[in-house]
């Protein structure tokens, strides 16, 4: 059973005149015309006309036949953003192939040449996997330093106005992460410091990953597989004992995946082998003399 609308919302129109825009701003750079696009993407000059004036609700699949034509990502018709520029769009094209370690350099080099001043980092944010005691060590730590503790998935409710659950089942994974940024954003943007524990899977979504960097002092709770394991099964979750070896396969496959992503955080602390409490106060200690931690309260 496919969703259907009644009416096309102002919403929808401003963005369908955007797309229109942007469809024939590109083939007018490319010296193009309307009829040699239609030949070469196969789509009517008739359709292209309504689109170019916003008044065609164009499938993804012609879309995609257009920007084809004009070797163009399709992104560049439906982003949030404007297309990029040339300039842009070389510089992009010539860092693809930097290692980790020479963007790191690069954007050293940046900020020092041109002047872009990093981010105050007033909050705290705790990334790592299910399990590593984001939720039970936050809260401590927010005690310790007395600061607000937030819960990211029940901000991510809030901004949707639905619980997780509903927010997949409704609208799918790409919508979470649009709350999920959204939520994010909002949480930063109040001078008041926080600490926050995030999702698991945050660091997978660059862009609210890369604000997350900016303007939190993040630390990578660490942990065995095993360890997480134990911990999402103390929670409650039996799951991974239905298949326990494919679960811990799962997990350490996406562990790696992920290793390079959390060790972008500012810091990494080891909760193996660690009772709660005594976790918390090494946690605690460890931040309190880590170089970066002294730096930011020398900046504030």
């Amino acid at each position: 059973m496919s969703e259907t609308r009644d009416k096309t919302t102002p919403e929808d129109t401003a963005f369908l005149q955007t797309v229109g825009e942007r469809v024939r701003n590109a083939r007018a750079r490319r010296g193009m015309s309307r009829k040699i696009l239609a030949k070469d993407s196969g789509v009517s000059e008739r359709y292209l006309a309504q689109l170019e004036g916003g008044a065609g609700n164009i499938s993804i699949l012609l879309l995609r036949q257009i920007a084809r034509a004009m070797d163009l990502p399709i992104t560049d018709f439906l982003g949030d953003r404007a297309p990029l520029g040339v300039d842009q769009a070389l510089l992009l094209r010539q860092i693809e192939d930097l290692s980790p370690e020479q963007l790191q350099e690069l954007q050293g080099f940046v900020r020092d040449r041109f002047g872009v001043a990093a981010s105050v980092k007033r909050h705290i944010a705790l990334i790592g996997l299910r399990g590593a005691g984001k939720t039970t060590l936050g809260q401590l730590l927010a005690q310790a330093f007395g600061l607000q503790f937030v819960e990211m998935a029940k901000e991510i409710e809030v901004e949707a106005g639905l619980s997780l659950n509903e927010i997949f089942d409704l609208y799918g994974q790409a919508a979470y992460r649009r709350f999920e940024r959204r939520a994010l954003e909002r949480i930063t943007a109040d001078p008041a410091p926080k600490v926050i524990a995030t999702g698991g899977s945050l660091p997978s979504e660059p862009t609210t990953y890369a604000h997350l960097l900016t303007h939190c002092f993040t630390i990578w709770l660490k942990a065995s597989p095993e360890e997480h394991m134990g911990r999402v099964v103390a929670q409650g979750d039996m799951r991974p004992i239905t298949g326990q070896s494919e679960a811990m396969a799962d997990l350490k496959r996406i562990l790696t995946q992920r290793e390079a992503l959390y060790t972008r955080a500012d810091m990494a602390f080891d909760t193996a082998g660690k009772a709660v409490t005594q976790a918390a106060a090494d946690l605690a200690t460890a931040l309190r003399a880590h170089p970066a931690w002294l730096a930011r309260d020398a900046a504030e």
